[in-house]
């Protein structure tokens, strides 16, 4: 049977999502959230870390405008990361938004998970993250079809070394993955380390098709419904 790992952004899920509904929500949201939750000692561990690494901050309205800075910027920060995923976990149970999933990607995971195949993620965004997400999506919880789950702390997507550290976590060989993904570098990479690749290229997210050369050599797909895996 074939392990597929998927991204998540641009290929399970639109690009906007993180953009335009993960990110604004945090930077709203973490000034009342440190001003309700900033004594207790995991959120204190992350915002002393922020202060710390700034000279010695002493208000912690200072270093939520250091963290809503750093939101502006992108910046992938591991105290931002924690501290925007407790902030969307509030918000997730709170039921303030879900996580829209490709209706064809919910379907697709279903019946391979059902069919035997193996399910991991490998996204930018930290595991705590991930899972949050695939646990509040439109379609229903999906984190029971994952087995995996990988962050950049497996090294950076556009690594093979990455892809090769992935295949040894799973125990399965690097010919036995397939990874879908809408970034053709980090198919590059993957290809690079001997894993099947395939490019999601959704028109909702690429209005401009990548065929032929564009594609980078990968196998192309606008949706999930087709792709067909091997074995």
């Amino acid at each position: 049977m074939t392990t597929i790992l998927t991204d998540i952004e641009g290929t399970t899920s639109s690009i906007s999502f993180v953009k335009d509904v993960l990110f604004p929500y945090a930077r709203r949201e973490l000034p009342r959230f440190v001003r309700e939750h900033g004594q207790e000692p995991e959120v204190r561990r992350w915002l002393d870390q922020v202060a710390l690494e700034n000279g010695g901050m002493c208000q912690d309205a200072m270093i939520v405008e250091t963290l809503q800075g750093w939101i502006d910027e992108d910046r992938k920060h591991t105290a931002l990361k924690a501290l925007q995923g407790m902030v969307w976990e509030a918000g997730y149970a709170s039921a303030d938004f879900t996580a829209p999933v490709y209706p064809d990607a919910a379907r697709a995971l279903r019946r391979w998970h059902a069919a035997g195949h193996r399910l991991a993620v490998y996204s930018s965004g930290s595991v705590p993250a991930q899972k949050l997400l695939f646990a509040h999506t439109d379609a229903g919880d999906l984190t029971g079809l994952f087995s995996g789950w990988f962050d950049t702390a497996v090294g950076g997507k556009r690594e093979a070394a990455s892809y090769a550290h992935i295949a040894q976590a799973l125990d399965v060989a690097p010919g036995g993955i397939v990874f879908l993904s809408d970034v053709i570098a980090e198919l590059d990479a993957a290809r690079d380390a001997g894993l099947g690749t395939i490019l999601v290229d959704r028109p909702q997210d690429y209005p401009q098709p990548r065929i032929g050369e564009a594609a980078g050599g990968h196998a192309r797909v606008a949706a999930f419904d087709d792709i067909q895996l091997p074995g």
